[in-house]
């Protein structure tokens, strides 16, 4: 039984884990993105 209560917790730290780099690769590209439109905005607004 221990055993199995065990397992299930690692299976879900895995889980959880590749969710956290689903999420930070997710916050990366939003990043990206965001910077992408300041410098646009920022070339906009000095000509």
């Amino acid at each position: 039984m221990s055993e199995n209560i065990n397992s299930n917790n690692i299976e879900n730290d895995e889980f959880n884990l590749i969710n956290e780099d689903s999420d930070y690769k997710d916050l990366i590209t939003k990043l990206v993105e965001i910077k992408s439109t300041i410098a646009l905005l920022e070339k906009t607004i000095s000509k």
